[in-house]
């Protein structure tokens, strides 16, 4: 029997939750195109954990971090079902607040392409595996005190969505 295929992807992302919503992005791209994300993504060479942090939630929400804290690293599996290969995504979380502002979301950034395309405040009752990100799923499991949250999420059959996310929370709370 053929050994399972895996790639490893790590990634640096921010938790922001303000009267019972999580800000999210709306991702373009990926296994977790459609659906709602964490602001994030993929360490540049030579760059520390909070320097991703920072230029990443800046990148895909137009918003500048007034502060960090809580750190803590998980990991998923995921496996789309049209795809052979599977993707073991180890993420750092870290707590955010952020300063007001807001700019337009660049196009293109260091590393290519803006993968987010928008950010929007979610109630955390409206997010489940049918439109958030494992990275999501997580906060959740975190939120509800699961005993299991600290251990590794499996996605053998995951859906990959086709059509944009039907959303109008565009604005913030």
């Amino acid at each position: 029997m053929d050994e399972p295929e895996y790639t490893l992807h790590f990634g640096v992302y921010g938790v922001v939750i303000e009267q019972g919503h999580i800000l999210c992005i709306h991702k373009n791209s990926g296994p977790y195109k459609n659906r709602y994300d964490l602001p994030g993504g993929s360490q540049e060479p030579g760059e520390g954990l909070t320097e991703t942090l920072v230029r990443e939630v800046y990148e895909e929400t137009g918003q500048k971090v007034k502060k960090y804290s809580h750190p803590r690293i998980y990991d998923t599996f995921i496996k789309p079902h049209t795809k052979s290969v599977t993707t073991h995504h180890v993420f750092a979380l870290y707590t955010v607040s952020l300063h007001e502002e807001v700019s337009d979301l660049p196009l293109y950034v260091a590393d290519g392409l803006n993968d987010s395309d928008g950010v929007t405040w979610v109630k955390i009752s409206e997010l489940n595996e049918l439109n958030a990100s494992p990275l999501i799923l997580k906060v959740l499991d975190e939120q509800s005190n699961k005993e299991t949250t600290i251990d590794k999420s499996r996605y053998e059959h995951w859906t990959v969505i086709d059509k944009k996310l039907n959303n109008n929370q565009n604005q913030r709370r």
